[in-house]
């Protein structure tokens, strides 16, 4: 009885939408599975997942090498300069979305400050394509997705006892042994809930796809967003809806198989 007001409340504003979207893929325009028969059929519809993939899994690799990087960095400082450290990675969480993508667009664009600090140095004689592309999308979509990754991965690495690192030193250890053989293995579920935590965040990505895209590389939420809005094909919008849905869940139950996501995301001891 305690948790029934919550029970109601995630059924009335994330279950029953859900529902009323799984529904709609499977009567729009006629009833029957013919959007989902699409997946196999439409090439549109295959790009944009695959593109959705691709660059999810690249974000999500960069994302996680900065994002350890950082962590690891910030775990080792001084007291006082992990407030820096945190404050630094905590700020861009501050600050819209929607402003961090136009600022990627003038920092990339080709006469932005990127390309004439290039050709300023002598390093390019024409402006490079770095924004309404893809990889204009994998830049903004990291600069967004490192916090996220730093904050899961800190609360890991703070839970390893740094005596452990200098007993391995004090017995010969090597910097990169002691790293190798203690550190990163316990740090491992850190690693593993923010990769599953920014490959998820990734694939419904849509502002800054948007922007810094251009239109010219869909990921699955902006091809969403045509399909609806723009052609008003409620069906093929809902049915990939439903399939990012299922992807999520997909992603969380394998890693379930692998890993205690309950102790992963701090549910548990």
């Amino acid at each position: 009885m305690l948790i029934l007001p919550a029970f109601l409340l995630m059924t009335g504003f994330y279950i029953a939408p859900i529902l009323q979207v799984l529904a709609i893929s499977v009567t729009e325009p006629t009833v029957g599975l013919d959007n989902y028969e699409r997946l196999l059929t439409n090439a549109g519809v295959q790009r944009a997942i695959v593109t959705t993939l691709r660059i999810g899994i690249i974000t999500t690799a960069i994302a996680l090498f900065l994002g350890y990087a950082l962590s690891y960095v910030i775990a080792l400082a001084s007291p006082r300069a992990q407030r820096w450290w945190l404050l630094g990675v905590l700020v861009p969480l501050w600050i819209s979305v929607l402003v961090r993508a136009f600022a990627w667009v003038t920092l990339l664009r080709r006469q932005g400050l990127v390309n004439e600090g290039l050709r300023s140095l002598g390093a390019i004689d024409a402006p490079l394509e770095l924004v309404w592309n893809e990889f204009g999308i994998v830049v903004g979509m990291v600069h967004y997705m490192v916090p996220y990754a730093v904050l899961p991965m800190l609360a890991s690495m703070r839970e390893i006892d740094p005596r452990l690192l200098a007993a391995a030193r004090g017995l010969g250890a090597s910097r990169f042994t002691a790293f190798s053989r203690i550190f990163l293995p316990l740090s491992t579920p850190g690693l593993i809930a923010a990769g599953v935590l920014v490959f998820i965040f990734s694939l419904g990505f849509y502002i800054t796809p948007a922007i810094l895209g251009g239109g010219k590389t869909l990921m699955a939420a902006e091809w969403i967003k045509i399909q609806i809005l723009d052609i008003v094909r409620w069906g093929m919008g809902t049915m990939l809806a439903t399939v990012l849905v299922v992807a999520i869940l997909v992603t969380l139950a394998i890693f379930s198989r692998v890993v205690n996501l309950k102790r992963v995301f701090g549910a548990g001891a």
